[in-house]
């Protein structure tokens, strides 16, 4: 099978006559049509093998990851998706791999209304690179610089069972297997959550995804806005989903385990946000609307650092250290 026949049948459909795209996979460019007096919001990841994934993983599961990391970040922005262009480079022509990936992509594409207008192919190690397009009415993005000092930070959902699912397939951390494979789930196939996002609108002050860990990304936040935050670690610690399916958590999970999967675990793609006291009804609204649950952690200071702190109000050692690719 040929580059071109690849393309014809795995990553070519009619553009939907709703859609914002008016010229799709094709020619030379794609054309968007974006809701007139929107601004366009544009994001854009890359996962490689043995870096972001492991070499075989089920191809439907990398196909849905591959497109929701870049979702989550047009969810961040509180933008719609529209559209997006795949890069792809692949060690050969697998039928079957191809297949699934595709159909874990498409499958998530239609969730959210995204169409894939172009990209490219090539022969390669196997790399995948997603570029989203989103909008969102003027003045209305969430930003990282909007955070104020005496502002609640907020998490969606739960935090660190992607971590642990890695620990565990590195042989790192035993876990029973329907434990592992619960966690796995969340690594291997993230939740973005674009209706949040939406959501938070005109609520949020501040917002970015989780993806490379709590701590870190939060910090981005700190920075962007000139201020400082403290995390209530007995809050972030009940947040990792995979104590609930143990019968004694407590015992089969160290402390320290369980602070650097929820604080520093990556690959959560939740949305760390902030808001005012005064929006907290309107954060549990916008929760439940969307079905998703959030969480208050901690409150945005005026001093600079991320200050860490346990039950009793008392300080506890920030050690821990968010993913960088190049650390």
């Amino acid at each position: 099978m040929g580059e071109f026949d690849l393309i014809a049948r795995y990553f070519t459909r009619p553009a939907r006559p709703d859609g914002a795209v008016a010229l799709g996979v094709g020619d030379d460019c794609a054309l968007l049509a974006p809701t007139p007096g929107m601004q366009l919001a544009i994001s854009s990841d890359m996962l490689v093998e043995d870096r972001h994934f492991f070499a075989g993983v089920d191809p439907e599961a990398l196909g849905h990851k591959a497109l929701a990391v870049n979702l989550s970040d047009l969810a961040a922005c509180g933008a719609r998706p529209l559209a997006f262009t795949l890069a792809l480079s692949l060690p050969r022509v697998d039928e079957a791999w191809l297949e699934g990936f595709s159909r874990g992509m498409w499958a998530l594409a239609d969730t959210h209304g995204c169409e894939l207008v172009g990209g490219d192919t090539t022969q390669g190690p196997l790399n995948i690179c997603i570029t989203v397009f989103g909008e969102v009415p003027p003045g209305q993005a969430l930003l990282r610089s909007g955070a104020r000092p005496g502002d609640d930070i907020y998490v969606s959902g739960t935090l660190g069972d992607a971590r642990l699912a890695l620990e565990a397939l590195l042989g790192h951390t035993p876990l029973p297997a329907d434990v592992l494979a619960r966690a796995r789930q969340r690594l291997e196939r993230p939740t973005p959550r674009v209706a949040l996002g939406l959501a938070l609108r005109g609520v949020a002050s501040s917002a970015m995804d989780v993806s490379d860990g709590l701590l870190g990304d939060l910090s981005h936040i700190l920075k962007a806005s000139g201020v400082g935050a403290s995390i209530d670690t007995h809050i972030t610690t009940r947040l990792i989903a995979s104590s609930a399916y143990l019968s004694s958590a407590s015992s089969q999970f160290s402390p320290e385990l369980i602070h650097q999967c929820t604080l520093a675990g990556g690959d959560d793609y939740e949305l760390a946000f902030t808001a005012p006291p005064s929006r907290r009804d309107a954060v549990a609204a916008a929760s439940e609307a969307c079905s998703t649950p959030v969480t208050c952690i901690g409150t945005v200071r005026a001093e600079p650092g991320l200050r860490l702190v346990d039950t009793t109000g008392q300080p506890v050692d920030n050690r821990y250290a968010s993913f960088d690719h190049f650390r």
